[in-house]
């Protein structure tokens, strides 16, 4: 079974199979519904940042599938936008180029970036009260390293910061930036940096919790232990979660698209489920934001059974290789990456991009976290000075002064110390 976290703020597509059933009425609106409360809401927000996160997202999928044949995936592109586009505000030319089109941000600038980004913020503090939705996010400098005070302030005033300076060299760093990880996920991830090497000297972290309950939960008396199928024809036992309502529902050309809605209905999970006879790795190769926002304004309330393996999935990787592959080479080459935004010398690029992401989803509804990670190298590392040493067996002078005038009240010199 393949995971992935592929729509613009939350939604995920899973793969679920099955055999009966609760029952239940969707209240999601299909998005070809008229629905002013919703239209309104999302007018407030930039749609090419929207479309910008989601491109992103899918081409990101893409590059993690290859890499990965037939393995889990579970990532945010929500998440790593954010965290990248924390950064990006510190990018120029090449390294700025790159980035935004990797990104797919060619249609915006910083600033109208930075607004759409604040905007998506506000728009998703009150998601529902059956919703917990929290967006942090965070950047941790190192002591004794200069930047850019607007770059500073553009990352607190837009993406809401929490904007820290840190001692790196000191062994409790790490744990200093996990308890904010920690915090921030409500404990569904604990550790992001292990240790900080001499060279980096920030790190640029979002973090997302959802913990959405199901607008139908299903009957935990109706679930039961079936097979699941594996791809390599295989099967295993699974405890199979079963509904039957109206749904948004999708019959495509060679797969099924169902939403179960979360709440009042503004979040939603989008299942998809490939035929028979087509591989979840072929069906794949087809998927883009485009073909996405297409089936998913076609989803039409039906009556139908859903049955879903109840299931826990994280994940943990670097992001660097598939960030390269899709353009952004230039920022993680020391020579040549340039955020002269972030800071006046040209000295930094991008060290590691790490992503962390959990799911669990039963009966009651879904618990996810993701966090990402963008820590910052320096190219010139100053290398600590050797302990000094000073024997005084000899002749010497000394002076007795006042710290905060600078009056210089005694001076002395000794040449036999009597």
């Amino acid at each position: 079974m393949r995971l992935g976290w592929i729509c613009g703020v939350f939604a995920l597509a899973v793969v679920g199979c099955g055999n009966v059933a609760t029952t239940g009425v969707s209240n999601e609106t299909p998005p070809n519904a008229n629905n002013a409360k919703t239209t309104e809401t999302a007018r407030k927000v930039d749609a090419r940042l929207i479309d910008a996160t989601n491109q992103f997202g899918f081409a990101l999928l893409q590059q993690l599938r290859e890499a990965d044949k037939a393995q889990n995936i579970l990532f945010s592109p929500t998440s790593i936008t954010l965290a990248l586009a924390m950064t990006y505000n510190g990018a120029a030319g090449e390294t700025e180029s790159a980035m935004s089109q990797a990104m797919h941000l060619q249609d915006m600038d910083k600033q109208t970036l930075n607004r759409a980004v604040s905007d998506l913020r506000q728009s998703l503090q009150s998601v529902d009260q059956k919703v917990e939705l929290v967006l942090a996010n965070s950047l941790w400098a190192r002591q004794g390293v200069s930047f850019k005070p607007s770059f500073l302030e553009v990352n607190r005033r837009y993406f809401g910061a929490q904007v820290s300076v840190l001692d790196f060299a000191d062994p409790a760093a790490p744990n200093t930036i996990n308890r904010w990880v920690d915090s921030s996920t409500k404990g569904k991830i604990k550790k992001m940096v292990e240790n900080i090497s001499p060279r980096s000297v920030m790190f640029l972290m979002n973090a997302i919790y959802f913990n959405g309950r199901w607008q139908n939960p299903f009957d935990k008396t109706l679930t039961q232990e079936k097979p699941f199928y594996l791809a390599d024809g295989t099967q295993k036992s699974v405890s199979m979660m079963a509904q039957v309502g109206r749904f948004p529902y999708l019959k495509g050309e060679n797969f099924q698209m169902v939403s179960l809605a979360y709440g009042a209905g503004r979040m939603s999970m989008v299942i998809v489920l490939p035929d028979e006879g087509v591989s979840l790795e072929k069906w794949l190769e087809a998927l883009d934001a485009k073909r996405w926002k297409e089936w998913t304004s076609r989803l039409v309330l039906s009556e139908g059974e859903v049955r879903i393996p109840r299931f826990k999935v994280d994940d943990d990787r670097v992001l660097n290789d598939a960030l390269k592959a899709m353009g952004m080479e230039v920022a993680f080459d020391a020579t040549r990456a340039d955020f002269t935004q972030m800071r006046e010398e040209r000295d930094l690029f991008l060290e590691k991009v790490h992503h962390k992401a959990v799911v669990e989803v039963n009966e009651e509804g879904t618990e996810a976290a993701a966090v990402t990670s963008v820590q910052v190298g320096i190219t010139s590392v100053q290398q600590p000075r050797p302990p000094f040493k000073m024997i005084v067996d000899r002749p010497f002078f000394f002076a007795i002064r006042d710290s905060r005038t600078g009056i210089v009240l005694f001076i002395g010199a000794v040449y036999d110390p009597r």
